[in-house]
């Protein structure tokens, strides 16, 4: 029988020392801190949150949250023969070539701009007759911050409207560089902290981030290692009930 017991003693450390940490320190998984979750209503995490699936491909962020916003809009069918909406069923229904090849294996992924399209496009599509707001700091600002924080608050008071948000992921995780898109799932005015719900779940789980290190990863324009992403940089898109 060979020993491997001295390699393993010699490698665990060396390994110990060489991995990084599931999460920087502005991420907070919801493993880790799930009070306000208990104690606050947090209706739009309890509406949205089950229909948070994993995006379908690594370039599908848009197609997943835009998916699991308008499935939490609407609930849950009340019928058994009626099937809760995936992120193929509604590409189908849009039927846009760019959308689609965007979102496959290997695509660019969608600009803000094009997230607030292809929003409003999702709507028309399934007959939703909701409006569509859009904000897209270019730095950051005691204004802009504020209006981020009043459209959280906005958000957190009920169900009845989604906020999308298009930000760095790395500048939230301490992971890689790049532009990511995701659900806001709570507001903790108290700590001014906000809660990510995630469709990269292959790596992530929900998690806390303060608001100042949001504003700070939506405003990081996006490196050239991501081709015609450059230079883009992200913000909230909101559906909110039509005007009367």
């Amino acid at each position: 029988m060979r020993l491997v017991l001295p390699f393993i003693l010699l490698a665990a450390p060396l390994a110990a020392q060489d991995a990084a940490p599931k999460l920087g320190p502005n991420a907070v998984p919801i493993t880790s801190d799930n009070a306000y979750l208990r104690s606050a209503d947090a209706p739009d995490y309890w509406a949205f949150a089950p229909f948070v699936k994993p995006q379908f491909t690594t370039s599908a962020c848009s197609i997943a949250t835009v998916t699991a916003a308008l499935n939490g809009l609407t609930g849950l069918a009340p019928n058994a023969e009626d099937m809760v909406m995936t992120q193929q069923t509604l590409l189908e229904l849009t039927d846009d070539a760019t959308w689609s090849a965007l979102s496959a294996e290997g695509g660019d992924g969608v600009m803000f701009q094009q997230l607030v399209d292809y929003t409003k496009l999702a709507l028309t599509k399934t007959g939703m007759d909701r409006t569509v707001t859009a904000l897209h700091p270019a730095e950051v600002t005691p204004e802009t911050t504020e209006q981020v924080r009043a459209m959280l608050a906005a958000n957190e008071a009920s169900a009845d409207n989604a906020l999308l948000v298009y930000f760095n992921q790395g500048v939230v995780t301490g992971d890689w560089d790049g532009p990511h898109i995701a659900l806001i799932g709570a507001y903790d005015a108290e700590k001014d902290a906000v809660l990510i719900l995630e469709v990269d779940q292959e790596w992530y789980i929900p998690y806390w981030t303060p608001v100042s290190v949001l504003m700070d990863a939506m405003v990081k324009p996006t490196s050239a290692d991501h081709g015609p992403l450059t230079g883009e940089t992200g913000g909230f898109v909101m559906i909110e009930a039509a005007a009367v």
